[in-house]
């Protein structure tokens, strides 16, 4: 039987209820992660938890927080950090979109998806660094996109807090890399979750003229890199973005 890797570890997954958080949330427990789900749909997280608890003997919390707001955040990093005496891994999942073209966006349509997919990262990050920098050890893992990379028409508010996520993911790993954080982002493309279900036939066929590997991603694909950013055998690795995207941006 293999060892566990994150045997008695605390994770926090921010946007864990679903999708690719719950993906993430579920591959770090089956190597021996307790779990903090944080998401604003509260059912759903519990719901999770539960599933997470009943397949792998780790401990589960669960906080509806809205990313956005600091006190909320600091407060769910506070009683974390209550309950298990450690936060090792962070993982900056939480995201929205409000597609549009720029002259159609509205100002609030872009203030929300910054305040939520930019902002929150900030705000988790600057509540977990207390407990990290006092640990000398940590890992901080924001979830970004492709076209944070590339850029993509109609997304650009989802497209500059992506591309933001990356810059701010390089400055925090320089400022935390001589108290032993590793902070690394992990750029997905198309996976399959919600999102993509709503595409039609045509739109995913057309998708795929773009993706060398022919298919949409999984979000096991995802859950996968990020577990392995958060193991000893990544140790050497900070600042960096690793794209998770079928070959669709090199």
């Amino acid at each position: 039987m293999c060892e566990k890797k994150l045997l008695n570890k605390t994770a926090i997954v921010t946007g864990g209820a679903q999708g690719i958080g719950k993906s993430i949330v579920l591959k770090l427990a089956s190597e021996g992660a307790n779990c903090v789900i944080v998401d604003i749909d509260q059912q759903t997280a519990e719901d999770t938890a539960k599933e997470v608890s009943s397949l792998h003997n780790v401990e589960t919390l669960v906080f509806k927080v809205d990313v956005s707001n600091y006190q909320e955040v600091a407060n769910c990093v506070d009683k974390t950090y209550e309950k298990f005496g450690r936060i090792d891994i962070l993982v900056n999942n939480a995201g929205i979109t409000k597609d549009n073209l720029v002259l159609r966006m509205s100002e609030e349509d872009w203030d929300k998806v910054l305040d939520v997919n930019l902002k929150g990262v900030f705000n988790f990050i600057k509540a977990t660094a207390k407990y990290m920098l006092k640990q000398h050890s940590g890992r901080i893992i924001n979830i970004s996109s492709v076209v944070g990379l590339m850029g993509n028409p109609g997304q650009i508010n989802y497209s500059a807090s992506k591309g933001g996520v990356i810059a701010l993911t390089k400055t925090v790993a320089k400022e935390f890399a001589s108290r032993g954080i590793l902070v690394n982002a992990v750029a997905p493309g198309y996976i399959k979750t919600k999102m993509t279900e709503k595409l039609s036939e045509e739109q995913k066929k057309k998708l795929m003229e773009y993706i060398p590997l022919n298919r949409l991603g999984e979000p096991e694909d995802v859950a996968n890199v990020v577990w392995f950013l958060s193991i000893e055998e990544s140790s050497y690795i900070t600042g960096q973005v690793i794209s998770v995207n079928g070959g669709m941006y090199m």
